[in-house]
């Protein structure tokens, strides 16, 4: 292809030299040059970056391979092809996003074809994605504003959709504007509070990516200290059916921090799992109940879970689960530790038939772990039965 002959897109010419990139670098600044114009302009003195005229407190320069595979893929194909125009709509639509004279409804129409193009999980879509760096425009807009107004409820929950889509493409460290600024995070408890399914669905979807990198280990933990966000979470797990399989996983991943799991405790995952995991919509229970075998070695878990009504006979339910071996692992590890400390809970779970579904359990094809910890269970109820 003569590149004399075709429009280059504006985002693989040079900045210095208006030419194609042929070896793209980027300044601390964020700006992209070719790497022979940029090392001249240092080399005549300048400690500045061209476009913004910073002055660069760090002069390295980064190879920018993205940019560098997508100029690659685009000298493979004809100007008209589809794949060349995707980056040039896609830098269209953000420029719509990023303007303050669109209209709402052109902001839900340009967030509705984003939504669609990040559905095309081809590679050159994702590069394009990513090289345009929407993350932090969606984010800003899905809880850029301290009060969600209900006309704005759709605006956000179209931003949302899109931010889990494009989550696992890339670098998870943009989510940490959610605690940057004090203003975004009561948004995201408020949204918790008063969204949609599908925006508390979103916001479940967050979490369990903030828990998955180290880049977002604070956010995490910041989340899973809000009181009034765990609350929310419970309540979700047992009064929305449409959103509690999300809730389950969200609660799994901020349990999964140590920090996270009193705060869990105070406001109610135990005495909320309980009652999902006795419920006839128990989906998640495996899920469920690892998040009870984490919280059960904190003193104030142990004394939520034998307080609760109930919880004893349902774990002694869940011993012995012939399509659910998880659970029936998870269920004698959990009897174990309360039995051990609570005369009540052992007496409790005698009365419930625990014996006879240790024996059936015993004899069932569970794990060599399970059954260890099963023969322990047996002895500790027969000691003093």
């Amino acid at each position: 292809m003569n590149e004399s002959e075709n429009t280059i897109p504006h985002l693989f010419r040079c900045p210095i030299s208006l030419d194609l990139l042929e070896d793209p670098v980027t300044l601390c600044t964020g700006q992209t040059y070719d790497r022979s114009n940029i090392e001249k302009w240092f080399a005549s003195g300048n400690l500045t970056c061209p476009v913004t005229m910073q002055k660069l407190h760090d002069p390295s320069i980064v190879p920018n391979h993205t940019l560098r595979h997508l100029i690659d893929q685009w000298l493979q194909f004809d100007p008209g092809n589809s794949e060349i125009s995707s980056i040039e709509s896609l830098a269209s639509l953000k420029r719509n996003l990023e303007s303050h004279e669109i209209s709402f409804e052109n902001k839900l129409q340009t967030l509705r074809k984003i939504s669609l193009l990040s559905d095309e999980y081809c590679s050159f879509n994702k590069s394009c994605f990513l090289e345009l760096d929407f993350l932090p425009l969606l984010l800003e807009l899905a809880f850029g504003t301290q009060q969600v107004a209900k006309n704005d409820m759709n605006l956000v929950e179209l931003a949302l959709c899109c931010i889990r889509k494009l989550l696992p493409l890339g670098s998870l460290e943009p989510l940490n504007m959610i605690i940057k600024d004090g203003s975004k995070l009561s948004t995201f408890v408020l949204l918790f509070e008063k969204g949609t399914n599908l925006v508390k669905s979103s916001l479940c979807r967050v979490i369990e990516s903030a828990s998955s990198s180290p880049e977002t280990q604070d956010l995490c933990s910041i989340l899973g200290n809000s009181d009034k966000l765990v609350q929310e979470i419970v309540h979700a797990v047992n009064q929305n059916y449409e959103v509690s399989g999300d809730a389950i996983k969200a609660m799994s991943a901020l349990c999964s921090m140590q920090s996270n799991r009193e705060s869990l405790v105070r406001g109610g995952a135990v005495e909320g799992i309980m009652r999902y995991i006795s419920s006839e919509r128990r989906n998640l229970a495996p899920v469920a109940m690892r998040v009870i075998e984490k919280l059960v070695h904190l003193k104030s878990a142990k004394e939520a879970l034998v307080n609760h009504p109930n919880s004893v006979q349902t774990l002694v339910n869940m011993v012995f689960r012939v399509s659910d071996q998880e659970c029936s692992e998870s269920a004698v590890e959990v009897l174990l530790i309360v039995c051990g400390e609570f005369g009540g809970a052992k007496e409790e779970a005698i009365e419930n038939g625990v014996l006879t579904q240790l024996l059936l359990l015993l004899q069932s094809q569970c794990s060599k772990a399970t059954k260890s910890k099963a023969r322990m269970l047996l002895k500790l109820l027969r000691s003093e039965a």
